[in-house]
């Protein structure tokens, strides 16, 4: 997982300039290139990022319920002391 999201993060750098490249002569086909990498960047490598990232997480470590505050009040007075 983590070489194909390298790889599309690549592919889509490469497709931004070759678009921007391609707006100097041409500017329809600049610009299309130019929105489908966008396009792929967030509709697909960033989904992909993101679950790459949080699949091995509990979302409940990062909530505030009464037992996160209580360890954070915790770590503060023994900080201070």
């Amino acid at each position: 997982m983590k070489y194909i999201i390298g790889i599309l993060f690549i592919s889509v750098l490469i497709a931004l300039g070759i678009g921007f490249y391609l707006k100097l002569d041409d500017e329809a086909t600049g610009n299309l290139i130019i929105g489908l990498s966008l396009m792929i960047g967030f509709l697909v490598l960033m989904p992909l990022f993101i679950y790459y990232r949080w699949k091995n997480r509990s979302v409940k470590d990062y909530m505030l319920t009464k037992e996160n505050i209580k360890k954070m009040q915790d770590y503060q007075k023994e900080k201070k002391i």
